[in-house]
């Protein structure tokens, strides 16, 4: 089966020093473009994070402070990466909560705007969590009927991604061959930032989906407790998600 697209999708995987989008770093990135007559392309790199990378992070994708150390920093690839990933709607495992947010988090400190506004994002985790309730190695052993070798190596993550993606749409008829509806589909919940910290409600508010206060309106949180606003600019949120509640708290001021 072939991927019916309008446009390139790149696939991406991220290996990383931990799992604080606002504040962790890239360690390794994989990207696997393919275009609509089926072509692809690929880029593979490992990135020096410029901080120490926790054990318990080297222990999960095998990675540690050495294997990195004469690598290019993140900056120094950053105008690279941008243009490969120009005009291509994006894909991955868990990629709309974790991987695109950190990615975007790293352009925003080299001064780059990574537009998401005309990018559909098909989160192939979503889809298989909505069929099947797995992990990527048993959505890999599942749909594939392969045993994913070099689990947490970015590389063989994303292309076990890609082809679970294509495996699903051969299983499932209610699935459509179509960016628009997978992009849809493997979206959990209506997110207003990119990591989900914030969503929209049934009533298409802005609720806090996170924490003491979840559910509860933004707007109502910052009238009565305005210093939940200045707690969260102050900790290891996403520059994104600080900007939607900056957004969403300057929008309540000027009424």
């Amino acid at each position: 089966m072939q991927l019916q697209l309008k446009r390139p999708i790149v696939f991406l995987d991220l290996e990383t020093t931990g799992v604080n989008v606002g504040a962790d770093r890239i360690v390794e990135i994989a990207l696997l473009k393919i275009f609509p007559n089926g072509n692809r392309d690929s880029k593979n790199m490992r990135i020096n994070p410029t901080i120490p990378i926790p054990l318990e992070a080297s222990k999960v994708h095998g990675i540690y402070d050495p294997d990195v150390a004469d690598s290019p920093k993140f900056s120094d690839v950053a105008k690279d990466l941008n243009t490969f990933l120009g005009g291509s709607d994006l894909g991955g495992y868990n990629s709309n909560k974790f991987d695109i947010p950190l990615l975007i988090e790293e352009f925003t400190r080299c001064g780059i705007i990574f537009d998401l506004s005309d990018r559909k994002l098909i989160d192939v985790q979503n889809i298989f969590h909505k069929m099947e309730q797995r992990t990527l190695a048993a959505a890999y052993k599942f749909y594939c009927d392969k045993d994913l070798t070099n689990a947490h190596s970015a590389e063989a993550d994303t292309l076990a991604t890609y082809e679970v993606l294509l495996s699903q749409l051969e299983k499932y008829d209610s699935l459509k061959n179509d960016v628009d509806f997978l992009a849809q589909f493997s979206s959990i919940t209506k997110n207003v930032d990119l990591a989900g910290r914030i969503v929209f409600n049934e009533k298409g508010e802005e609720v806090f989906n996170f924490g003491k206060y979840k559910g509860k309106l933004v707007k109502e949180v910052f009238k009565t407790e305005p210093s939940y606003y200045d707690w969260m600019m102050k900790g290891d949120f996403a520059t994104n998600t600080k900007n939607v509640i900056t957004q969403l708290r300057l929008k309540e001021f000027n009424k």
